[in-house]
C-alpha cells in the first residue's frame, strides 16, 4: 500500500501548528486543546473527492464537537459523566449507520465525549475550553479543503487513471500469478472509481462537464476491462503498443490533457488473433469517441435526508452492536471508578477506539491496539522523561501525527503506536516529567483491551461462531446473476457489465471480509481459512464467464441453454447449501461446449465447498 505522504503532511501541520502557536504566546494549554480539536478531521480524512470529503470531514467534525460539548458539560456535574458516556456509546452506533462515511463519525462522537469529560483542562473555564477546541477544528477543516481550489477533480482523475494503470499492469506482466493479483487490484480500482464518481455526480448539476467526461471514460473502460480479463483467462498476451497506449491514457487523465491517439490496431487482428484481442482493440477504438452519457439530475437535499433517516431504524445487527458497546463502556466506567487510579477515562477511551464493528475483527484490532500502545508508551516515555522544551515538543507532535496518519492507512498497530504518545502530549502537557502517567496509560489500555476481549469477544453471544457463510451465499447470488445475464442474453452489453461489476465487487468485498475474520483464533477464523480455496475458484470461474461473454460479442459460439441452466442451478444449489449448513449436492453439467472452462472452475468450487471445515 502506498504511503500517504500528503495526508501525513496535512496531519502534522494540523496537529503541531496549534501547539507551536500556544508555546509562542506562552499558552501551551490552549495550544494543546486546539491540537485536540484538529484530531477528528485528521482521523476521518481518507482522501477521495472533495465533495465527498465535505460530508465525511464535516460530519466527523460536527459529531466530535457535539460529543466534546456534551462531555465537557458533565465537568460541572461529575455524577452524570458515566451515564452520559453510556448514552453516547449507544447513540454512536446509530450515527455510524448513516451511510458508509459515517462509521468514523459515530466512533468520534463517543471518543470525544470521553475526552471532553476527562479532567485535562487544568483551570480553564468552559468557554475557553470549547473555544480552543473549536478553533483547532476550524483550522483542521481549512487545511483539509485548502487544495480544492487547485486540485478540484484530482482525486477523481486519480481514481479513473488507476483503472488504466491496472489494465496496463495486468496485460503487460508475463507472470500469470502476478497478472491475477493485478486483476484483483483492477477490480478494487474499478469499484473505487465508480463509487467516487457516482457519489460526486449525485450532487452535481448537469452542466459539470469535467465529471461527465471522467464518467464517460470510466464507462468506456468497462469493455476494455472485460476483454482484458478474458485474455488473462485464455492465456492471450496483449501487444506491447497496446500496453504502452494504456499507460499514456492514464498519464493524460492525471494531467487533464488530451488523450493520445490510438495506435494502429489492424496488424494485431490478423492471423490467429483471439476473441479477447479483438474485443480489446474494439474497446480501445471506442475510447474517448466523443459520446457522453446523458446528464443526470442532482439529488435533492430532502431526498438525501429521507434516505439517511431511513438508515437510523435499528435492525438486529445494530441492536447487537449497541448492546455490546454499551455493556463494555459501562464496565469500563465501573472499573475506572472502582480502582484507585487517576485519569481513568483512558480505559473507556480504549474500549471506544477498539470496539468498532465497521472495521472487522475485534480480536485482531484489540491485539494490535495493545501491542501498538505498549510501543507508544515506550516512545512517550522518552518524551515525558526528558521534559523537552516547547519547540522540540512541537517537533515530536508533528512526527507522531504523521505516523498516526500513515498507520491509519497501513496498519492499526502502527497507528496505535503513533497516536498514543501524541495524545499523551495533547492531554497530559501539565504532567511532563512525571513517569507515573505512563504507567497509568499502559495499565488503563491493558484493562480496556481485556474488557473488550473478554466481554465484547469471548463471552459475547455469536462472536465465536462461524459467520462467514452468509457473505458467501450472497456472493454466489451475484455470480449467478452475472452468469444468467452474461451467457443467456446476447446484445445487452450494458446490463451484462452491471452484473459483472456487481459480481466482482461482491468477490472483492468477500476477500476483505475473510481477511479480517481469518486472524481470529476461533471457529470463525478456522472456517474462513477452509473457505479460501472456494473463493479463489469462484473468482476464476467469473473470469471464465467473462471470457465466454466477450467471445460471444465477437462472433464466438454461445453455450447451450441447457449448459447455462445447469450452471445457474449449480450456483443456486451452492448458495442454498451454504445457507442451510449442509454439503452441496453436485450437479453434473454435460456438453459444456464453450463454457467448459467455467464449468471446470465450478466443479473446483464444489470440491472446495465439500471439504472439511466449511460448515
Amino acid at each position: 500500500m502506498p504511503v500517504p505522504y500528503r495526508a501525513a503532511a496535512r496531519g502534522a501541520l494540523v496537529l503541531a501548528l496549534p501547539l507551536a502557536v500556544g508555546f509562542a504566546v506562552d499558552r501551551p494549554d490552549l495550544g494543546a486543546l486546539a491540537s485536540i480539536g484538529g484530531l477528528p478531521v485528521v482521523l476521518a480524512d481518507d482522501g477521495g473527492p472533495y465533495r465527498r470529503r465535505v460530508f465525511r470531514l464535516g460530519g466527523a467534525a460536527l459529531t466530535a464537537l457535539i460529543g466534546y460539548v456534551i462531555g465537557s458539560l458533565t465537568l460541572e456535574l461529575p455524577a452524570l459523566a458515566s451515564p452520559v458516556i453510556v448514552v453516547l456509546a449507544l447513540s454512536s452506533v446509530l450515527v455510524a449507520r448513516v451511510g458508509a462515511a459515517s462509521g468514523v463519525a459515530g466512533m468520534l462522537l463517543l471518543v470525544f465525549g470521553v475526552i471532553g469529560a476527562a479532567e485535562h483542562h487544568g483551570q480553564l473555564g468552559l468557554g475557553a475550553l470549547l473555544a480552543s477546541f473549536a478553533a483547532g477544528m476550524a483550522w483542521s477543516l481549512v487545511v483539509g479543503f485548502a487544495g480544492w481550489a487547485v486540485r478540484g477533480t484530482a482525486p477523481e482523475r486519480d481514481a479513473v487513471a488507476k483503472v488504466f494503470v491496472g489494465l496496463a499492469v495486468m496485460l503487460g506482466d508475463d507472470d500469470p500469478a502476478t497478472s491475477r493479483a493485478a486483476r484483483y487490484e483492477l477490480t478494487v480500482a474499478m469499484n473505487t472509481a465508480y463509487d467516487r464518481l457516482l457519489t460526486t455526480r449525485a450532487w452535481l448539476p448537469s452542466r459539470d462537464a469535467a465529471y461527465r467526461s471522467l464518467f464517460t471514460l470510466l464507462t468506456q473502460a468497462t469493455p476494455i476491462v472485460e476483454a482484458a480479463v478474458a485474455m488473462l483467462h485464455a492465456g492471450e498476451r496483449a501487444p506491447r503498443p497496446v500496453v504502452d497506449h494504456l499507460t499514456r491514457v492514464a498519464a493524460a487523465i492525471l494531467t487533464n490533457s488530451e488523450l493520445p491517439e490510438t495506435p494502429d490496431l489492424d496488424p494485431f487482428l490478423e492471423g490467429e488473433a483471439g476473441h479477447g484481442v479483438a474485443a480489446l482493440c474494439a474497446g480501445l477504438r471506442r475510447l474517448d469517441s466523443g459520446h457522453e452519457r446523458t446528464p443526470r439530475s442532482p439529488a435533492t437535499m430532502g431526498g438525501w435526508l429521507r434516505e439517511q433517516a431511513a438508515e437510523l431504524v435499528p435492525d438486529r445487527l445494530a441492536l447487537n452492536s449497541a448492546l455490546r458497546l454499551g455493556l463494555c463502556v459501562t464496565l469500563a466506567e465501573i472499573v475506572g471508578h472502582a480502582l484507585p487510579m487517576e485519569h481513568q477515562h483512558w480505559i473507556t477511551l480504549t474500549v471506544a477506539i477498539v470496539l468498532r464493528p465497521e472495521l472487522g475483527s475485534v480480536f485482531g484490532r484489540t491485539v494490535l491496539r495493545g501491542i501498538g500502545t505498549v510501543a507508544g508508551v515506550l516512545v512517550g516515555a522518552l518524551v515525558v522523561l526528558i521534559e523537552p522544551n516547547g519547540w522540540l515538543l512541537v517537533g515530536f507532535a508533528a512526527m507522531f501525527a504523521a505516523g498516526a496518519v500513515v498507520g491509519k492507512a497501513i496498519n492499526y498497530g502502527i497507528m496505535s503506536a503513533s497516536i498514543t504518545p501524541l495524545i499523551i502530549v495533547q492531554l497530559d502537557l501539565q504532567h511532563l516529567g512525571d513517569p507515573a502517567i505512563l504507567t497509568e496509560r499502559l495499565t488503563h489500555t491493558v484493562l480496556g483491551c481485556v474488557i473488550v476481549l473478554v466481554v465484547g469477544y469471548w463471552l459475547w453471544p455469536g462472536s465465536l461462531r462461524p459467520r462467514v457463510g452468509g457473505r458467501v451465499a450472497d456472493t454466489l447470488g451475484a455470480v449467478r446473476e452475472y452468469v444468467a445475464r452474461g451467457l443467456r442474453v446476447p446484445g445487452t452489453g450494458d446490463t451484462r457489465s452491471v452484473a459483472r461489476r456487481d459480481a466482482y465487487r461482491a468477490l472483492a468485498e468477500l476477500r476483505t471480509a475473510f481477511s479480517q475474520v481469518i486472524v481470529e483464533p476461533s471457529a470463525a477464523g478456522r472456517q474462513a481459512m477452509a473457505w479460501w480455496p472456494a473463493i479463489v475458484a469462484l473468482e476464476r470461474m467469473v473470469d471464465a464467464v467473462t471470457e465466454v461473454a466477450v467471445s460471444m460479442d465477437h462472433g464466438g459460439l454461445p453455450p447451450s441453454g441447457l449448459t447455462v441452466d445447469g450452471i445457474v442451478d449449480a450456483l443456486d444449489e451452492l448458495a442454498d447449501a451454504v445457507r442451510e449448513g449442509r454439503e452441496p449436492v453436485r450437479i453434473r453439467i454435460a456438453e459444456a461446449g464453450t463454457a467448459t472452462g467455467a464449468v471446470d472452475e465450478l466443479n473446483t468450487v464444489f470440491d472446495a465447498m465439500s471439504g472439511p471445515g466449511v460448515r
